[in-house]
């Protein structure tokens, strides 16, 4: 069961391609995981003097649950995020009192109660919920919400148009980009806003010396020759999720692939340019700064995309691992 916002797509019919929106408004389930159970969401509510509100003291997830080939739900990488989540806490000394696996299993629950097999957006916020207006992160109690709404491609996955931004990628030793802490992410929305005001679809960011990071909200992988290379963590970089399945899926098909650092100009003389991430799955790019990258056809990129929507939509048993089953038949609890 969904509650609509406006302009959203509706479930699809069975045997129908998946549908959802990009993210920009929301057709959320009726239920969300809030301080310790599943409750309504409009009952999931915090106060405007909740310090994660206020200072952007709180640690979050985006996961993807697929509609699977044979017309059931999974998530993806479920038990890795929760693991992630849990491990970046600790830049804001937060330890949630939930475990990864029990984080997994909630979430189970959660899309159980939405009951439809259709593409989900999963949005997990591990948060200082005390009301405090005190700069500390020690003596803060720590929460975790999860909720869910149905999500498509959110941004266009059959090529980007993208510029280099003004702004610098948050530096490691400013704002830890190794998590997704979510006051950081206010560089990410400068960056993209100055792109769409431009024209453009997405922004790269490169770091403080110059280099190439990320995108606004995923990481980048050129390929030069036939092999791919993508930043290394050191370069202000998130250590995507799947980001890692994208280099062992690449690896697996055959491809050189390399961490190494990469330079502005690299982007304009690369033969093929893609973007990997929860949201952005795999997204090639078709121009930078208003220039072509390669001759435009992107085959590398196509071909890692068509394997990477096979593994998620369990097309691909080889990577059967990467997903964790939701029992839709199952009563909820």
């Amino acid at each position: 069961m969904t509650r609509t916002v406006p302009d959203q797509a509706q479930s699809p019919a069975a045997g129908a391609e998946p549908r959802g929106g990009d993210g920009s408004t929301l057709a959320v389930a009726a239920w969300a995981y809030f301080e310790g159970e599943l409750v309504p969401f409009e009952q999931a509510n915090v106060s405007i003097a909740t310090h994660a509100l206020n200072y952007g003291t709180a640690i979050f997830e985006g996961i993807r649950a697929y509609r699977q080939h044979d017309g059931s739900l999974a998530i993806l990488f479920a038990f890795e995020h929760y693991e992630r989540l849990r491990r970046n806490g600790r830049l804001l000394r937060s330890s949630p009192p939930e475990s990864a696996a029990e984080l997994v299993e909630i979430t189970r629950e959660l899309l159980r109660r939405h009951g439809v097999s259709e593409d989900i957006y999963i949005r997990p916020l591990l948060y200082k919920s005390a009301r405090s207006i005190r700069l500390q992160l020690t003596g803060l109690e720590d929460r975790v919400s999860i909720y869910a709404f149905p999500m498509g491609d959110y941004m266009p996955t059959d090529g980007l148009r993208v510029s280099v931004s003004a702004w610098q990628r948050v530096n490691d030793n400013a704002i830890p980009a190794r998590g997704k802490v979510t006051g950081s992410y206010v560089n990410a929305c400068m960056a993209v806003e100055d792109a769409h005001t431009g024209g453009f679809q997405e922004a790269i960011l490169l770091a403080a010396d110059g280099h190439v990071a990320e995108a606004s909200a995923a990481n980048i992988f050129v390929v030069t020759g036939g092999e791919l290379a993508t930043p290394p963590l050191a370069d202000d970089v998130l250590p995507g999720i799947t980001r890692d399945a994208v280099i062992g899926l690449a690896r697996d098909a055959g491809y050189v692939v390399t961490e190494r650092t990469i330079d502005r100009t690299e982007l304009y003389v690369c033969d093929e340019l893609f973007f990997t991430g929860t949201g952005a799955q795999v997204a090639p790019v078709a121009s930078v700064d208003g220039r072509t990258v390669g001759d435009g056809s992107s085959p590398i990129s196509l071909d890692i995309q068509q394997r990477y929507v096979a593994a998620v939509r369990g097309e691909d048993k080889h990577y059967a691992h990467w997903l964790t089953p939701v029992d839709l038949d199952q009563p909820s609890r």
